[in-house]
C-alpha cells in the first residue's frame, strides 16, 4: 500500500509544523540546528546586555525615589533601595521652573512633529511621482544638503533676520525636515504598487485624494517609524533652545535638566522644602531624567513592531 501511494514510512516525521504563536518559525533546510553550547552563549549575551541597559536605569530610578538620608549614607547613586517616596516627583509636578518647561517640550514636539510629518510626506509624494516638475533638481537639491551646511553662524544669522529669536518657531523651524527621513519615505511610496494609482485615477481621484486614501494608508508603517524618529529628536533637542533663547521661562525639559546636572547647587524654581535641604539635589537630577525618559520608552514599544518594515523595506528597495 505504501508503494502504490508513493510515500514513505518516515515521511510525516519530516513534515513542516505550522508554527504556533510562541513557537520559533521553521528553519532553512541548509541551517544546521543551534547547539546547547551556542544557545547557551547566545543568552548569556543577551542577558549581559540587557543587564548593560537595565542596570543604568534602575540606578536612576531607585536614586529618584529615595530621601536626602539614604542618599547621603550611600555617598551618592542608590543601588539598593531602603525606602520609596515621592517627593521628588511632588517638587516637579508642583509647580515651577520643571513643570513650565515640561509643558513647553510636549507642545514642541507635537507641534514639531505634526508640521514635520506634513512637510515630509508632502515632499517625498512629489519626488516619488517621476512626472513632477522638477523632482530630479529638487532631489539633488536635498541630496546636496546631506553632505554641505552653511554652519552654525550663517544658520543663527538667517533666524536672527527672519525674527525668530526668543520664539517657540525657533525650536522647530531650523530643524523641521531631514532629508534621511524625506529620502525612507519617497522609497516607501515608490514601492507602491502603480496599478492602484492608476486605477484611482481612471475613477477620476486627484493627487491629494491619492495621497490621503491610498498612499498613506498603505504607509502606515513607514510614516509610524518617522513619526518617532522625529519626536523623539523634539522631545530630546537642547542644542537651538541654548542658541536662540534667552528666557529662561520658554526653556524645554532637557535644557533645564542641563542646568540641573552642571549646577550642583540647589535647584531654582522649587518649594523651601529643597532650600532647607529635606530632599537632595541628586534624587531631582535624577527625577527629571526620569520623566525626560518616560515618553519615549512609554512609545517606543508600540511602534517597535512597524520598524522591521517601515526602514529596511522602504530603504532597501529604494
Amino acid at each position: 500500500m505504501t508503494a502504490v501511494l508513493g510515500t514513505r514510512p518516515d515521511q510525516g516525521k519530516n513534515r513542516e509544523k505550522r508554527p504556533g504563536r510562541w513557537s520559533a518559525p521553521p528553519r532553512p533546510v541548509w541551517e544546521e540546528e543551534p547547539s546547547r553550547a551556542g544557545q547557551a552563549g547566545k543568552g548569556i549575551a543577551l542577558g549581559m546586555a540587557c543587564l548593560a541597559i537595565l542596570f543604568p536605569l534602575w540606578i536612576v530610578i531607585v536614586t529618584s525615589l529615595q530621601t536626602k538620608r539614604t542618599i547621603d549614607e550611600a555617598g551618592g547613586l542608590v543601588v539598593i533601595p531602603k525606602s520609596i517616596t515621592f517627593v521628588a516627583y511632588q517638587e516637579l509636578l508642583g509647580g515651577g521652573q520643571v513643570q513650565r518647561a515640561a509643558l513647553v517640550s510636549i507642545g514642541v514636539t507635537v507641534v514639531g512633529t505634526l508640521f514635520s510629518m506634513a512637510v515630509s510626506v508632502l515632499c517625498a509624494y512629489g519626488l516619488s511621482r517621476s512626472g513632477s516638475l522638477g523632482h530630479r533638481w529638487i532631489l539633488m537639491t536635498l541630496l546636496a544638503t546631506m553632505f554641505f551646511g552653511a554652519g552654525l553662524i550663517p544658520t543663527y544669522l538667517l533666524v536672527q533676520a527672519l525674527g525668530l529669536t526668543d520664539t517657540y518657531l525657533a525650536l522647530i523651524l531650523p530643524s523641521a525636515v531631514s532629508v534621511f527621513n524625506i529620502l525612507v519615505l519617497r522609497a516607501f511610496f515608490m514601492n507602491i504598487s502603480q496599478e492602484l494609482v492608476d486605477s484611482a485615477r481612471i475613477d477620476g481621484a486627484g493627487e491629494w485624494r491619492i495621497l490621503f486614501r491610498i498612499v498613506m494608508p498603505l504607509s502606515r508603517a513607514v510614516i509610524a517609524v518617522i513619526s518617532l524618529f522625529y519626536a523623539v529628536g523634539y522631545w530630546s533637542a537642547w542644542f537651538n533652545a541654548s542658541i536662540y533663547l534667552t528666557d529662561q521661562d520658554m526653556m524645554p525639559l532637557q535644557n533645564v535638566m542641563i542646568q540641573l546636572v552642571q549646577k550642583q547647587e540647589r535647584p531654582v524654581g522649587l518649594s523651601a522644602q529643597i532650600n532647607t535641604g529635606q530632599l537632595s539635589p541628586l534624587a531631582i537630577q535624577m527625577a527629571v531624567m526620569v520623566l525626560a525618559l518616560l515618553p519615549v520608552a512609554v512609545l517606543s514599544p508600540f511602534v517597535q513592531k512597524h520598524f522591521k518594515k517601515g526602514m529596511l523595506t522602504g530603504a532597501v528597495k529604494g
